[in-house]
C-alpha cells in the first residue's frame, strides 16, 4: 500500500535539506548579533527586548547570509510546488490524520511558513525598498527579525515533534520508499 506519493516524498526531502541549511546558516547569522529588538532600530549599544547568551562571532555572517538566502528560495519554490500539487490533487484532505494533526499541518503550511517568509523578506533592504508595506506589517525591520526568530523556534519545535512522531508511528519508511 502506497502511503506517500513520490512528489510528497521528494518535496519533504528537499524541505528537510533546505531546512537543515537554513538552521545552520541562521545560527551563523544569529552569532553575529544575538540580541533582539522591537521597532526599527537595534544595535549593541541600545536596549534589547531580549538577548541570547551566545558569543558574538562576526566572521560567520557572510557565508551564513548567502546560504540562508539560497536555502530560503529553494524552500519557497519547493513549498509552492507542494502546495499547488496538494491543492490540485486534494492532498490536504489529510485522510487518516487526527483533527489535531490536520490543524497543526494546516497552521504550519498556511500560517506559520508564510509569516516566516514575509518576516524574512522584510530583513532585505532591496525587498522593503520595493514593498515598504512590509515595515508596516511587522512594525520595523528589527521587529520582523524578532518575529522571524521566534517563529523559527516554533517551526523547529514542530519539525522535531513531526519527525519524532513519524519515527514512533513507523511512517518514516513510507516517506523513504512510499510504502508502509
Amino acid at each position: 500500500m502506497t502511503r506517500h506519493r513520490p512528489l510528497v516524498r521528494a518535496t519533504h526531502w528537499i524541505n528537510f535539506l533546505s531546512f537543515l541549511a537554513l538552521a545552520v546558516s541562521g545560527f551563523a547569522i544569529l552569532l553575529a548579533h544575538p540580541r533582539f529588538y522591537w521597532g526599527e532600530t537595534g544595535y549593541f549599544d541600545t536596549p534589547a527586548a531580549f538577548a541570547l547568551p551566545l558569543p558574538v562571532n562576526l566572521d560567520q555572517t557572510g557565508w551564513g547570509r548567502d546560504l540562508h538566502f539560497l536555502s530560503a528560495w529553494i524552500a519557497v519554490i519547493n513549498g509552492i510546488i507542494y502546495v499547488a500539487w496538494g491543492l490540485l490533487l486534494r492532498h490536504f484532505r489529510f485522510e487518516g490524520y487526527s483533527p489535531l494533526q490536520r490543524l497543526a499541518y494546516l497552521a504550519v503550511v498556511f500560517v506559520l511558513l508564510p509569516v516566516i517568509i514575509l518576516s524574512g523578506l522584510t530583513l532585505s533592504p532591496a525587498v522593503t525598498a520595493a514593498y515598504p508595506g512590509l515595515f508596516t506589517m511587522f512594525g520595523g525591520r528589527q521587529s520582523a527579525r524578532t518575529v522571524h526568530f521566534l517563529l523559527t523556534d516554533v517551526l523547529v519545535a514542530f519539525f522535531l515533534a513531526h519527525v519524532t512522531l513519524a519515527i514512533r508511528t513507523r511512517t518514516v519508511r513510507s516517506m523513504m520508499v512510499g510504502a508502509r
